[in-house]
């Protein structure tokens, strides 16, 4: 009877962030298919203890681990040992040992390895099918990081990481019989980098669920009356969402305000750093932190903005946003891999000034904007449900649905 062994480097519940909403979905798809041993990490011991209380019931078997370890020691060890430092921050010998122990009972027919982090617990023989979830090309990330920062003394590590994670990808990707990739965009880049064809590297991209994410739903209201509102929402300690929200509120923002002066910026989501609470001190700027839905506050929004200057792979929050019938305005780089035509189910733009002006349009015309938002969930209804867009899984691992 087959069974599989789920790796992923956070553990799935809550689906509360891009990468535990495409890993949750993921480890429900895989359920369907055959029992699911789940071997994972979190960040804390409060967010282990949440996913343990969820998932235990629903796997073969459970083990959650939370990580330990520092950026400066990583980074000692990954320079000592050739490895590149994403993988010393996930490691875990206990971890480890216990993937190891569970291969050797002989049980495990299939391995789903979620995040590139997780391929370093992979064994070294199996002779059952290995399917690799990157999720995104990160060398390509952190090489994007190094251009960056290119007068910076990250500039160092990032530049390192890059070239060492490449090499790395590519060679887990040879190793594995299928890696995935968020978009076809995602997917074409890594091709043209490891040389690996259409067989080895596939596209599965995220989804969304309307149910939840529903403008029909009830909800409390969050500031009625107070001026048009353009809301980010985003894990606040993540530096691409770092970088869109002070562009937004420092040269963006204030055009908005000339031709709407009441208007008001929303930064929405968990551990905003010191320079994020910061940005409160401008007018027209709110930074909630956590909270515990963003559904409100999309609601409230008269548009949802993504000045992403760097995004990799497919962004949940707009599919979020638009399957909440809500007009959004993003950048060609968090628009990419979207299945949406500008104009009509969002808007593009480039540059502080034509995002300005689009948001703006938004906020002027709110028949013109409800008819996008209405747009936007129609689309996400017909392209995005997340059985679809897991339904390759059987077919990549050989299991029957």
């Amino acid at each position: 009877m087959a069974e599989i062994l789920f790796l992923a480097h956070r553990a799935p519940w809550p689906p509360d962030r891009g990468d535990r909403i495409r890993s949750w979905h993921m480890f429900e798809a895989l359920a369907k298919l055959a029992p699911v041993h789940v071997a994972a990490l979190a960040d804390n011991e409060a967010e282990a203890a949440r996913a343990r209380e969820k998932m235990a019931p629903l796997c073969k078997s459970l083990a959650i681990e939370v990580r330990k370890a520092s950026r400066p020691i990583a980074l000692a060890q990954a320079v000592l040992t050739g490895a590149p430092v994403s993988n010393r921050l996930f490691r875990s010998a206990a971890l480890a040992r216990h993937i190891d122990a569970l291969i050797g009972q002989g049980g495990i027919s299939h391995i789903v390895a979620f995040s590139g982090q997780m391929a370093q617990y992979l064994p070294a023989r199996f002779d059952g099918p290995v399917l690799m979830d990157f999720v995104d090309v990160d060398s390509a990330k952190f090489a994007t990081y190094a251009e960056q920062d290119r007068r910076q003394p990250l500039h160092w590590v990032h530049q390192r990481e890059a070239r060492v994670l490449a090499a790395y990808e590519a060679d887990i990707a040879r190793r594995a019989d299928a890696s995935l990739f968020v978009s076809e965009a995602e997917a074409a880049l890594f091709r043209s980098r490891s040389g690996l064809g259409d067989d080895k590297v596939r596209a599965v991209g995220n989804g969304i669920d309307t149910k939840h994410f529903d403008p029909a739903v009830p909800l409390e209201t969050i500031g009625a009356g107070e001026g048009p509102l353009a809301v980010f929402t985003g894990q606040m300690d993540y530096r691409p969402n770092i970088d869109a929200v002070r562009w937004f509120a420092n040269d963006i923002l204030p055009l908005v305000r000339k031709r709407q002066p009441q208007a008001r910026f929303a930064i929405v989501g968990r551990a905003p750093t010191e320079e994020v609470r910061a940005l409160e001190a401008l007018p027209g700027v709110i930074v909630t932190g956590e909270v515990p839905d963003v559904r409100p506050w999309l609601v409230a929004a008269g548009a949802v903005v993504a000045p992403l200057l760097l995004a990799r792979g497919v962004q949940n929050k707009l599919l979020e946003a638009m399957a909440m019938a809500r007009p959004v305005v993003a950048s060609a780089a968090a628009a990419t891999g979207i299945d949406a035509m500008p104009g009509e189910h969002l808007f593009v733009a480039d540059g502080a000034e034509a995002m300005a002006v689009a948001v703006c349009t938004l906020f002027g015309d709110r028949a013109a904007a409800a008819a996008m938002g209405q747009a936007a969930r129609a689309r996400m209804v017909a392209r995005y449900g997340w059985d679809a867009r897991m339904a390759p899984l059987g077919d990549l691992l050989g299991l029957p649905a």
